[in-house]
């Protein structure tokens, strides 16, 4: 057996990858540089101080441990009956003039793009990831979002008493910049404190709320191109637990946003539809033949939170039910667009969230938070929404599906180039596969080591659905971001001719 290798060894093979991603961003015109004009823009943008001051509240941030463009900080609090989390984002509004340079380029990059070779950010790092990021140990301005929570884990809003949560911008001071990492060794070893300590128990409440109302979490392991000084390597892990809770509150506060708008009849929702009676049987069909089948007792969530993870088997589930949720989009209403009030959408709802939902907690790498952020705390405080965004609302939705789309395109053509790399010196070796997905004389599967998944033309029906296979790669293009690869007959021992471009 050849030993593991996560890592890119050879320098040319390094060099290889870094000119098939430079010539990637140059063919989709995307450049971290920023125009002067929005530069010096941003060198003198300083957000209004507000008169609320929250700095005595403790907030803590909670991010990858590398991070500096900190949207959120968090605070919680044991009522009497229950919790009260303060959520504070920061004031992006409050730093971009509305119509000028800075406004103009982050309307034409819609949100941050997360390359191998480094992020492309909305806005430019002096604001991004220092005057404007919630960085610790100095006073910032927020949109706080104080929302209560009874002992049930159910918030106000969703018992029809939305006026018991608020939004407010107000001047804050956050006390500790929190890794995952380190906070879930403290919550381990029950050393955490403050509102860290108490984030396990609160989440706890909001994940049985929706299981409660129907809503289901993947939580599917994430693909990661990681870059340190030996190179690029693909990591694919399940979140921890701490990043599942800590997401939790952004759920709790998007839910919010979303019924403040529909009943303020004004903003701009993230939509997606249920899936079909036919897409829910063909779902069905699909894994009883993966031998884990949906017993009708079941809800959807509660039949994903069952799964064995780990397994074959719940790898080609996770990613059947991946297909199910599809159209994700946004939809803005309250406002006019060629002379006619927009509606809001017929079905508000964002169906695995299930419920009405908005995107407002990250508004340093997402355009459309900005404009949630000052509608909803218009909304909370009964004053009229700003005529920039009255003005400008309507276009969001277009921006943000373009800059998604990009996005989108991007990650999967780098990650193509990556996955290539990482075997281009390993032509000739067979590999043991995961058979996610077999359709139409094609088989999707994934590599343990190197973590990849490609797409594997298998006519002969070798590799099955739920189980493993052996597969052999026979070449490679790093440029093109292809890998081929043929279907080992492992009763025969011959490989069956086939090609992948990953």
């Amino acid at each position: 057996m050849p030993a593991r290798r996560t890592h890119l060894a050879p320098e040319t093979t390094r060099g290889s990858l870094a000119a098939a991603l430079t010539a990637l961003r140059d063919k989709n015109g995307v450049a971290d540089e920023f125009p002067d004009e929005v530069l010096a823009e941003a060198r003198l943008a300083a957000a209004p101080i507000p008169a609320l001051d929250l700095r005595e509240i403790p907030f803590v941030t909670l991010d990858p441990p590398d991070s500096r463009d900190l949207d959120q900080a968090f605070h919680l609090e044991r009522t009497g009956n229950g919790f009260t989390l303060r959520y504070a984002i920061a004031d992006v509004p409050g730093v971009v003039r509305p119509g000028g340079a800075l406004d103009a380029e982050a309307r034409r990059r819609g949100q941050t793009l997360y390359l191998p070779d480094g992020s492309v950010p909305l806005h430019p790092r002096e604001l991004s990831e220092d005057r404007a990021s919630l960085l610790p140990d100095v006073d910032r301005v927020a949109y706080v979002w104080t929302i209560p929570v009874d002992a049930m884990g159910a918030a106000a809003f969703e018992s029809g008493e939305a006026a018991a949560a608020s939004v407010e911008r107000a001047l804050i001071r956050s006390r500790a910049k929190l890794g995952y990492g380190s906070a879930q060794a403290s919550l381990d070893a029950g050393t955490a404190s403050g509102a860290l300590a108490l984030l396990p128990e609160f989440a706890a409440l909001r994940i049985a709320q929706e299981q409660r109302r129907g809503g289901a979490s993947l939580n599917m392991a994430d693909e990661e191109v990681v870059r340190d000084e030996t190179g690029y390597r693909i990591e694919r892990r399940f979140p921890l637990p701490v990043e599942e809770w800590n997401s939790q509150l952004s759920l709790l506060t998007g839910m919010l946003a979303g019924r403040m708008m529909l009943d303020g009849g004004i903003g701009i929702l993230r939509t997606m539809a249920a899936p079909d009676e036919q897409a829910l049987a063909e779902f069905r069909g699909r894994v009883a033949v993966l031998g884990v089948p949906w017993r009708e007792a079941l809800t959807y969530g509660e039949y994903l939170r069952e799964l064995p993870r780990g397994t074959p088997q719940a790898a080609a589930v996770l990613h059947a039910a991946s297909s199910l949720f599809r159209g994700a989009d946004y939809a803005a209403f309250g406002v006019e667009r060629n002379g006619e009030m927009l509606p809001p959408p017929p079905l508000p709802e964002q169906a695995a969230i299930a419920a009405p939902y908005a995107h407002v907690t990250a508004p340093l790498r997402r355009l459309v938070d900005r404009w949630g952020l000052v509608v909803c705390e218009a909304l909370s405080a009964g004053k009229p929404v700003p005529e920039w965004a009255l003005a400008s609302l309507a276009e969001v939705p277009a921006l943000m599906r373009s800059s998604s789309g990009l996005a989108s395109r991007l990650g999967s053509a780098a990650l193509d180039r990556v996955e290539a790399a990482l075997v281009r010196d390993r032509v000739g070796e067979t590999f043991r596969v995961v058979v996610v997905e077999s359709k139409g004389g094609s088989a999707r599967v994934q590599i343990t080591d190197p973590p990849i998944t490609t797409r594997c033309p298998d006519p002969a029906g070798i590799l099955i659905p739920g189980k493993t296979g052996t597969v052999r790669v026979v070449s490679v293009d790093v440029a093109k971001g292809e890998i081929e690869i043929d279907a080992v007959d492992q009763r025969t021992a011959q490989p069956r001719a086939a090609r992948s471009a990953s």
